[in-house]
């Protein structure tokens, strides 16, 4: 009898916590967000809306969609807005903005907050003024010989992969001849940058081919993991719960119970935890054994003047995780991406390929930064690519202050989630007209710098990315040398390329042909 009642008033506890006080809330609508419409039915209620859409796969492509049908705001949940007006950039994202970062990032950070999640404005500023100067533009030439070394071996593996050129006229190649990895290359090379520009560590995935690391584990044990695994399972499977902050952990646990599907991804989190865990061991010890490295992680211990910054553990491990994470992911999206739209539109490619080339020489293999930086139409083609499909296509969530804000001229009051989706925003068809279509054009000259308050694939403000300048740098020189040196070919024109939406819409793989350049061989 007892075992009944204790039930029963479990089950009637869940039904009034989950069902009937979400309603009640609805309907007193205290901070009169029921003015806007919902994302999708249920999304006012619950967040459990927008965590079925996460399932799907491509939430940021849907959320699009209900901006059409619906306008400018979309409530997204209970407590959350979505923007598709580029005018609400400045009041969620500017220097000048009030809102802060919020639920979202404390419930994905670690023991230590790093540089992308912390929240207080105050130790952000402190975090970011530790790596400004080994990300800052002056000092890119630091970075530029380990690039230059990666690029030299992912050209060494592409070479690896040629296959003779294909025939004058035709299109589709032998299935045989798709030899090359596109995407997955592209992230190795990433990856082996980072490890490099960071921690002074060569990881070697260009040289051995694929991205088995060293991993380590809390009591020392050393195993293996694919980083690119582990990396992408921990961001799918936190992009499916994160939207329920409150229930975060406990829905973590349910999951890992009843989805096989989510088991395996959590289990990978455990090697990239010990990815990361290694990576910053290994460092630490040379550290101590008196090494003097140029890289970031030298910025974390030790000031312009060599004074110990005496940063706890915690703090080191979440600089490094966001480090290799961020420094890598993003921008191996984006060189696959360009790379994509650039042979979905073979006009484009012959217009790089004429500007590439009147400043390389024939026989240069590596593109120098300082010949290739400043090409405008390259860099059109970088950002073009990187307006129509974002790395990081969802809207990056900031949080009203407590005393509210005005966006779009509405005050919202605080404590709000709002936010503006990247790949939304590049899609407004009165700031970037035919934005369907890649056209690196609509960012020469005047017009394009008119454009830039408008793009926000790095997002923008005091919290925009701080490795911007490096993606640049990497991105640059490596499309500049194998555009120079290689064609390449999809499986057939019409071919389109996988995209799971995580925090990022990471790509599936791109399998390509790739021959010597005619020109190349002269």
């Amino acid at each position: 009898m007892y075992a009944l009642i204790v039930s029963t008033g479990a089950v009637a506890f869940v039904f009034v916590y989950l069902l009937v006080l979400p309603v009640v809330a609805y309907f007193r609508d205290v901070k009169g967000l029921r003015r806007y419409p919902v994302f999708k039915h249920g999304a006012g209620i619950t967040n459990l809306v927008f965590v079925r859409e996460a399932v799907k796969g491509f939430r940021s492509k849907t959320l699009l969609e209900e901006h059409r049908k619906k306008g400018p705001v979309v409530r997204t949940g209970p407590n959350s807005l979505s923007y598709a007006s580029l005018d609400a950039i400045k009041d969620i994202y500017g220097h000048g903005t009030t809102c802060l970062k919020g639920e979202f990032y404390e419930t994905l950070a670690g023991s230590h907050f790093h540089l992308a999640d912390v929240v207080d404005k105050s130790e952000h500023a402190r975090k970011r003024k530790l790596l400004s100067a080994a990300y800052a533009l002056k000092n890119l030439e630091n970075w530029e010989f380990k690039v230059a070394d990666k690029v030299t071996r992912f050209i060494r593996a592409a070479d690896r992969a040629c296959t003779d050129p294909l025939p004058k006229g035709h299109t589709i190649p032998d299935p045989g001849d798709l030899t090359f990895n596109y995407r997955a290359w592209g992230n190795f090379f990433t990856v082996d940058a980072i490890a490099d520009i960071g921690l002074s560590e060569r990881l070697g995935l260009l040289d051995q081919g694929h991205d088995l690391v060293e991993a380590e584990r809390m009591d020392g044990t050393v195993f293996q993991a694919n980083f690119r695994a582990c990396l992408h399972a921990t961001a799918r499977a936190q992009s499916i719960i994160v939207w329920t902050e409150q229930w975060f952990t406990f829905n973590e646990r349910l999951t890992k119970l009843i989805s096989p599907t989510l088991r395996k991804l959590w289990k990978l989190n455990e090697g990239w935890n010990g990815i990361v865990l290694r990576r910053a061991r290994n460092r630490f010890r040379r550290y101590q054994a008196g090494e003097k490295l140029s890289d970031f992680f030298q910025c974390l211990m030790e000031d312009r003047d060599g004074n110990p910054l005496g940063l706890e553990w915690g703090e080191i491990v979440a600089e490094v995780s966001i480090m290799m994470n961020a420094g890598s992911d993003t921008t191996a999206i984006a060189i696959n991406n360009v790379m994509y739209w650039l042979l979905k539109n073979p006009r484009c490619m012959a217009k790089l390929r004429e500007e590439v080339d009147s400043v390389l020489a024939e026989d240069e293999v590596v593109a120098p930064y300082e010949k290739v930086k400043h090409l405008p139409y390259l860099k059109a083609v970088l950002d073009e690519s990187l307006r129509i499909t974002p790395p990081t296509t969802f809207g990056l969530p900031r949080r009203t202050p407590p005393e509210g804000a005005y966006v779009l001229g509405d005050f919202i009051p605080g404590n709000t989630t709002v936010s503006i989706s990247a790949y939304v925003a590049h899609r407004d068809p009165k700031i970037f007209p035919d934005p369907e279509s890649f056209v690196p054009e609509r960012w020469l000259g005047e017009k394009g710098k008119d454009l830039q308050p408008y793009f926000i694939s790095f997002s923008a403000g005091a919290r925009g990315c701080i490795g911007r300048n490096i993606s640049y740098l990497e991105q640059t020189v490596l499309l500049a040398s194998v555009v120079h040196r290689f064609e390449f070919a999809l499986p057939y024109p019409e071919w389109e390329q996988d995209k799971v939406e995580a925090m990022n819409l990471t790509p599936g793989p791109l399998p390509l042909k790739v021959w010597r350049r005619k020109r190349a061989e002269k």
